[in-house]
């Protein structure tokens, strides 16, 4: 398989190129009534009966022979019939489906795609990993967005968001809630732990969906970019966390996250996913096992190790993601990301807002699953 072309990531040059086919144009014979240099043949009158005067004879006939001198009209046969809505609603759609997918496959095979400094590759995200994503959000989570709004229509912003669920299944169900809820469709660049970078196919898959390693200077880069950057600070602290846990927010680190946003003069919006804990309530963590494998932590649940790999399907909850009240950052100077004492506030701030919102969303929720 050839490579894929790399190009610059702030390229905004549309892959889909290429100009309207040319109308066809059909040529019939000519009928029996027309002769071949355009003049019309003489009508003879039939027997017993005349020819009708200049005056005389319907005003139909007058007006169809008018018309029929100014342009000849076409036999039945070289008269292309006019498909029908239901036609294109149906046999049409799925061909153009199956060719967008052919052209798609001959793309991946040939290397004829895009993808960015970081390994991002829109096509496929939006055509496969999105596709395969939607229906575990709208269908199975339920998932129900409040607050896009506050995220912005252009330019580079910092999403900060609770992390839970044993599995990060929520990063990727807030990718999606980003992309299709915002009016601008926006795509959420999420910043990833070392260990989803070690390991085998997901490695590649995190690259193409547009996550990053979760260090500063690809953050800053990102934001300075103009793109949407998602970041969970509980890291593997807020996702391993015991069941009895749940939703009690755990240390935000050192407020790194801050610091990149003021040096970027990007807006902070916190974030808050409810429904996420419950979906592997964590009973246990088999510290040895985790340290055998080189994972920060093994998870028990009710259903997992004991049903193999049927226990590693997540309870349906119904999920709400909400997103907050931006907290802006321009206003900042550039010597302001060094001061420790603003680090320490601003973060604080946004875990305080977090929290809080999440308190709110389970006092409103009816049932862990409706």
């Amino acid at each position: 398989m050839a490579d894929a072309k790399v190009i610059p990531f702030d390229d905004d040059r549309s892959r889909s190129g290429g100009g309207s086919r040319p109308a066809r144009r059909r040529t019939g014979a000519a009928g029996s009534g027309a002769r071949g240099d355009g003049a019309t043949a003489a009508v003879s009158a039939l027997p017993g009966g005349r020819l009708p005067g200049p005056s005389e004879g319907a005003p139909e006939a007058v007006e169809g022979a008018a018309a029929g001198a100014q342009q000849p009209r076409q036999p039945q046969e070289a008269q292309e019939p006019v498909p029908s809505p239901a036609d294109e609603a149906g046999g049409g759609g799925w061909d153009r489906r199956i060719a967008g997918g052919l052209a798609f496959l001959r793309r991946r095979v040939t290397g004829e795609y895009e993808v960015d400094e970081f390994g991002y590759d829109k096509e496929l995200t939006d055509q496969v990993l999105m596709s395969a994503l939607r229906p575990l959000a709208e269908k199975y989570f339920r998932v129900e967005v409040k607050g896009v709004e506050n995220i912005p229509s252009e330019g580079g912003a910092l999403i900060v968001a609770n992390h839970s669920g044993t599995l990060p299944l929520d990063g990727l169900m807030l990718q999606v809630a980003v992309h299709d809820h915002h009016p601008a469709e926006r795509h959420l660049r999420l910043l990833a732990a070392d260990l989803v970078f070690h390991l085998p196919v997901v490695n590649e898959l995190a690259r193409k969906a547009g996550h990053t390693l979760a260090c500063a200077e690809d953050a800053q880069r990102l934001l300075e970019l103009g793109e949407i950057v998602g970041v969970m600070p509980e890291g593997f602290k807020g996702i391993g966390k015991p069941f009895g846990d749940r939703y009690k927010l755990q240390r935000f680190g050192r407020g790194g996250f801050v610091s990149t946003a003021l040096r970027a003069g990007a807006p902070i919006v916190p974030c808050s996913i409810v429904g996420a804990e419950e979906i592997y309530p964590m009973i246990g963590n088999a510290k040895t096992l985790a340290r055998l494998l080189g994972f920060p932590y093994f998870p028990i649940t009710p259903t997992f190790p004991w049903l193999g790999p049927l226990g590693a399907v997540p309870l349906p909850t119904k999920w709400t993601i909400q997103f907050g009240e931006p907290i802006p950052t321009e206003a900042y100077p550039p010597e302001a990301a060094e001061d420790p004492m603003l680090m320490f506030n601003l973060t604080d701030q946004v875990r305080e807002q977090i929290q809080h919102t999440l308190y709110k969303l389970l006092v409103q929720r009816r049932s862990v699953f409706f």
